[in-house]
């Protein structure tokens, strides 16, 4: 399958295969648990079978760069917000000391994040609808608004000037969307909280990539750019 940078991913019929880790377990215990609570717009964990988990297959279309012009439509960010605080509030009576997490925790431990809750890890159907959430292996326990944060950074989008990626649409349609955003997610997150967390957010993340390798150069690279942009 086309796109991804972490992890080899195949499509196996309704099925999806990709590279397992420690992790696995965890995650796949996580899916179950959103699922039994009527949140079926995540994979389904099937199996772990020679170093790979096997899950269902969502069908739909996942967005990848540069992003299609109906991704920057208020309602795919309005719709995003609100699936994320569904996720979020299904999570928080989740874990256990066995539970074993890629990415570390945060505190406070207050949901289990997706930690990449972003377009090219969201389906979509024909009429632009969100009708699913993907690639869940980052996931771990951490303040709403870690995840919250990434989100804005990625779909408001709230990144520097010249980012090739995330086109810059200046500081007052900034301000309107990441306002738009926290109020469909809900009065647990407020836009100077999400302000204050991207950019560390963002440095913990170019660390994270910088370690998988220096064929993701690139990425680390924008991330502490739209850092350091940030902050000043």
């Amino acid at each position: 399958m086309g796109g991804g940078n972490m992890s080899r991913a195949v499509r196996a019929g309704h099925t999806v295969l990709r590279d397992a880790g420690p992790w696995t377990p965890t995650v796949h215990r996580l899916l179950t648990h959103l699922r039994a609570q009527g949140i079926d717009w995540v994979p389904r964990p099937l199996d772990v079978r020679d170093g790979r988990e096997i899950l269902s297959l969502l069908p739909g279309t996942v967005p990848a760069y540069p992003m299609p012009e109906w991704v920057w439509k208020d309602a795919v960010l309005t719709a995003a917000a609100e699936r994320l605080a569904r996720l979020h509030a299904a999570t928080r009576d989740f874990g256990g000391a066995g539970d074993r997490w890629q990415l570390p925790a945060h505190a406070p431990a207050e949901v289990i994040c997706h930690n990449d809750f972003a377009p090219y890890n969201l389906v979509f159907d024909d009429e632009h609808g969100l009708v699913g959430v993907i690639d869940w292996d980052t996931a771990s326990p951490g303040p709403r608004v870690w995840d919250v944060a990434y989100l804005a950074y990625r779909l408001v989008p709230l990144a520097r000037p010249g980012n090739p990626d995330l086109p810059s649409r200046g500081r007052t349609e900034q301000r309107r969307r990441l306002a738009l955003l926290c109020r469909a997610y809900g009065p647990e997150v407020a836009p100077d909280d999400v302000m204050a967390t991207i950019a560390p957010r963002l440095e913990e993340l170019a660390d994270f990539t910088a370690a998988r390798g220096p064929q993701l150069a690139d990425h680390v690279r924008q991330y502490r750019a739209d850092a350091a942009w940030l902050s000043a």
